[in-house]
């Protein structure tokens, strides 16, 4: 069903993002697998928020995995400016401040658009990261096992799925669309894992820019996915 609209006015970035935690909380109280349909990354903290909204009166020491297919770490500083490229930063942050374990694993990042730094910040975090041009069809059951692997050591699952992980062709309609990007019959293996775990609790799919698409591809992407994760495995 749907849930309803969160929007954003303005520059009230941060208003928006607490009244979708506060959206997110109840459904996930009542046991239901939210999809959250974006608007920029930065909907991705909000996921966050609300699923530790969900968890912090149940759990002292959740193990939750975030997976994040895109081309872009998103582990920007946040301490100057918050926007689509901070919120996973700004999720380390949040569970250092509770006490959690931050697990974190990015798949088709793109090495020519994001900084050494973010490289360096995201080996200094821990990140299982898997570049786009690692993602092959000779590479795929090697990446399979060290998602899997991760799943593990985790009792819960989000999923976040930024559109300019695929490529253009697949989906041109993002705010940065990707040179190369990995190409959904090679994505669609590993969200079945994570959807197939039975730990997957959370998901949201993002950068939907309708103004850039073309025929109607990306949107038509997007359903599909919000598809693919409500299949049975």
């Amino acid at each position: 069903f749907d849930a309803g609209d969160v929007t954003c006015e303005a520059d009230a970035l941060e208003a928006a993002q607490q009244a979708l935690a506060e959206h997110l909380a109840p459904l996930l109280d009542a046991g239901h697998l939210p999809i959250v349909l974006g608007g920029g990354h930065e909907i991705a903290y909000a996921s966050w928020c609300g699923l530790a909204r969900h968890l912090a009166p149940r759990e002292t020491r959740p193990h939750v995995g975030i997976i994040n297919l895109d081309a872009h770490f998103d582990l920007r500083d946040p301490r100057h400016v918050r926007s689509s490229g901070t919120p996973f930063a700004q999720i380390a942050e949040d569970c250092h401040a509770r006490g959690w374990p931050f697990r974190y694993a990015c798949l088709g990042v793109s090495r020519a658009a994001n900084t050494r730094a973010l490289f360096r910040r995201a080996d200094e975090l821990g990140v299982l990261f898997r570049e786009d041009r690692d993602i092959t069809h000779t590479e795929l059951d090697g990446i399979q096992r060290d998602l899997e692997r991760f799943i593990a050591r985790c009792d819960r699952l989000y999923l976040t799925i930024d559109l300019d992980v695929l490529p253009a062709s697949e989906a041109p309609g993002v705010s940065a669309p990707a040179a190369r990007g990995v190409p959904l019959a090679l994505l669609e293996p590993l969200i079945e894992a994570v959807r197939d775990s039975g730990k997957l609790c959370l998901a949201d799919i993002a950068e939907l820019n309708p103004n850039h698409d073309i025929d109607g591809r990306t949107a038509r992407v997007a359903a599909r996915l919000v598809h693919l994760l409500t299949l049975n495995g």
